[in-house]
């Protein structure tokens, strides 16, 4: 009796019906594994947007804000450099709220409720400790640039006038802070764990002098360990919510958190 197995044919000596269903399986599996991604573009194409992107999205970006959110901590830092590394014509970049003249009686307004809004002039930003900050500045577009910049530490501004707080609980704070441009034309919204890091600052300087208005005089936020749409310019409002403030680019499909 003979156990051993027939020996496999060559393809080239198959039948002519055996090739032609060989290659109708191959085809087959082919066209439906190309289903897939097409399946899935569709889904997410039809999908309904939810704050300025496709929900399933929207829901890639929620998660990976979870994720940076883990290792986020205010005892990590950004590498500072020295100030001989700093750019001596830093890069200008992003006009938006910045198209209409700075009012001449600009004073920085804080909500701190309906009937008792604080609005404070530079003079009162500068009696605040002085920081410098000689770092990279990132933006989402793909640029970085190590730039100089002075100014006060935010946390130190909501420390100094009581700000961030609920409504009698100063022990609890709220948990976003939102900012917007004197004509409100660009607004970001940022997580007060971020807010109180020690390297975010309200800034007035660049290379040690007054910030030009393409820069965003008189006032605007530095805030090295997020992207630079994050970096607001020319500061006209800042208020505190437990839902998410209105962001320019988030409405426009960007991550809300924006995390370095």
């Amino acid at each position: 009796m003979n156990t051993n197995p027939e020996p496999k044919l060559p393809e080239s000596d198959l039948p002519e019906s055996a090739v032609r269903r060989q290659t109708l399986k191959a085809f087959g599996l082919f066209a439906l594994a190309a289903t897939v991604p097409i399946g899935v573009y569709l889904w997410i194409k039809n999908s309904p947007n939810l704050y300025g992107a496709k929900k399933p999205l929207r829901r890639v970006l929620d998660a990976n804000e979870t994720i940076a959110r883990t290792y986020f901590s205010n005892a990590n830092l950004v590498k500072t450099y020295p100030l001989d590394r700093a750019a001596k014509q830093p890069r200008q970049n992003g006009y938006d709220g910045l198209r209409t003249p700075l009012p001449a009686d600009w004073k920085l307004h804080v909500d701190r409720d309906e009937q008792n809004p604080l609005y404070l002039t530079m003079d009162d930003i500068r009696t605040l400790p002085k920081h410098e900050l000689v770092y990279d500045f990132k933006c989402v577009e793909g640029w970085s640039q190590i730039q100089h910049w002075g100014g006060a530490r935010l946390a130190d501004f909501l420390e100094r006038y009581k700000l961030g707080t609920k409504p009698g609980n100063a022990s609890e704070l709220f948990e976003y802070v939102g900012l917007e441009t004197p004509d409100k034309g660009y607004y970001v919204g940022i997580d007060m764990a971020s807010a109180l890091h020690s390297q975010t600052l309200l800034a007035y300087e660049l290379n040690g002098q007054p910030i030009s208005n393409a820069h965003g005089a008189p006032v605007r936020l530095i805030i090295p360990h997020k992207y630079g749409v994050k970096n607001l310019k020319r500061i006209g409002r800042i208020f505190f919510s437990d839902t998410r403030p209105r962001d320019f680019w988030a409405e426009r499909g960007y991550d809300y958190y924006l995390g370095l």
